[in-house]
């Protein structure tokens, strides 16, 4: 079943209080569905804090994590702030997750980045107590890499049984848990031997059976600019992976999307802040649609 398109903008954030209050409200005034902040020390905004402010100063306008990495923090500590944030925007939080892969930030504060495999392995550790967090009356886990004993999940979120998690990679191993986990997939190009998009998603199929229909995919459209719309588009999202600028007009970034939907069932796109309003027509034409 196809779903509807809906649009994200990801956005590191401004220093100033009334900037980032401004820009949260015309992301929701131009009709994207959600705000994504990236947890990198790199941002100028701390992700959970800057999220908060924004849907607070918001409506309707989703806010999600661009992804919070599972090493950062204990996930049960993580997993109760999300609740907290999706109590107190009534239900506007989706959950995104990663196992992380910036090693210069791991560097920065004195965490081991080990090797892929151990880092994805903690990641699955990490989700199953999340989940729990979520859906159990008393968490209680004990794995290789935390042990979480007798833990009362307080507050309880408004969404259930829990926020919409996204996970996004390019490797099989984690494409296969987000096919039985998430509710939201980025499957991303690169690793896993350059296998193609659609191979990535006949991964995903494999693993999550009847799971595999409720699914949303989501790609991120950093590149795409529209030559009929001549608004000045700032640069690329700061240490985002390098993209190619593309040139088209409104027409054809919408058959574009449409093309993508019907052949890869993308339909939840993300652009970066410099594009918001350059890309407002495609958003008009598309979103619910």
């Amino acid at each position: 079943m196809k779903k509807a398109f809906r649009f994200g903008v990801v956005s590191g954030g401004h220093a100033s209080r009334s900037e980032w209050i401004t820009l949260a409200q015309r992301i929701e005034e131009l009709g994207y569905a959600s705000l994504c902040v990236p947890d990198t020390l790199g941002a100028p905004l701390a992700a959970l804090t800057a999220l908060a402010v924004a849907a607070t100063a918001t409506t309707n306008l989703h806010v999600s994590s661009f992804v919070f990495v599972n090493d950062y923090r204990h996930p049960a500590l993580l997993a109760r702030e999300i609740a907290t944030l999706d109590q107190l925007s009534d239900g506007r939080v989706e959950l995104g997750l990663g196992a992380g892969n910036w090693p210069n930030d791991y560097q920065q504060l004195g965490i081991p980045f080990d090797k892929a495999g151990t880092r994805v392995s903690r990641f699955t550790e990490g989700l199953s107590i999340i989940k729990q967090f979520f859906t159990a009356e008393t968490v209680n886990f004990s794995g290789t890499y935390y042990t979480t004993t007798a833990l009362r999940p307080v507050p309880r979120s408004v969404q259930q049984p829990h926020p919409p998690i996204l996970i996004g990679s390019s490797g099989r191993r984690m494409l296969t848990l987000a096919a039985r986990e998430a509710d939201i997939i980025m499957p991303t190009a690169g690793g896993s031997a350059d296998a193609s998009l659609e191979e990535k998603i006949g991964w995903i199929r494999e693993a999550a059976g009847e799971r595999f229909e409720h699914l949303e995919f989501s790609q991120n459209e950093f590149g795409i600019e529209l030559t009929d719309n001549p608004v000045t588009v700032a640069p690329f999202f700061a240490r985002a992976i390098p993209v190619q600028s593309r040139s088209m007009s409104t027409t054809q970034a919408v058959e574009y999307l449409i093309e993508q939907r019907e052949r890869l069932g993308i339909s939840y796109i993300r652009i970066q802040e410099g594009q918001i309003e350059n890309f407002a027509p495609v958003v008009a034409r598309l979103n619910g649609q």
